[in-house]
């Protein structure tokens, strides 16, 4: 449990520097990596929407930045009254260094609410073998 309240509090503290001027919705993020290493980030809007930058993308950048390459956990928390989700996007992100037993922490401020399973949300993500190499 140490683990997931120090990914809830590294995932508070990305979402407090969150760069939300246009939706006011703030969205922080935390991975664990199978090295136990935890990397934060939050999203960042740009005036053109489609430019912006998910929180959960940010923390996995910052752990391929760091040289790491497979999650253990995300844990992901906003400023709304709901849960946030990861969006499907993300979600393949998490695919692509996760597997389908990586956890997925949806949290509020104060505690995790929800636990799933990549495969609990993301049962039929695109992997290699949908590539042709033909």
């Amino acid at each position: 449990m140490e683990k997931l309240e120090k990914l809830l509090s590294k995932a508070l503290e990305a979402k407090d520097n969150a760069y939300a001027p246009y939706s006011q919705y703030c969205v922080g993020a935390a991975v664990l990596t199978s090295k136990d290493n935890i990397y934060a980030s939050c999203n960042v809007e740009n005036i053109s929407f489609p430019c912006g930058i998910c929180a959960e993308a940010g923390a996995i950048s910052a752990m391929i930045a760091a040289g790491e390459r497979k999650i253990k956990a995300i844990l992901v928390t906003s400023n709304g009254s709901d849960l946030v989700y990861p969006c499907g996007a993300c979600l393949q992100r998490i695919a692509e260094f996760g597997d389908k037993k990586t956890k997925i922490y949806l949290a509020d401020a104060k505690e995790v609410r929800q636990t799933y399973c990549l495969k609990d949300l993301l049962p039929y993500n695109f992997n290699t073998k949908d590539l042709s190499h033909e």
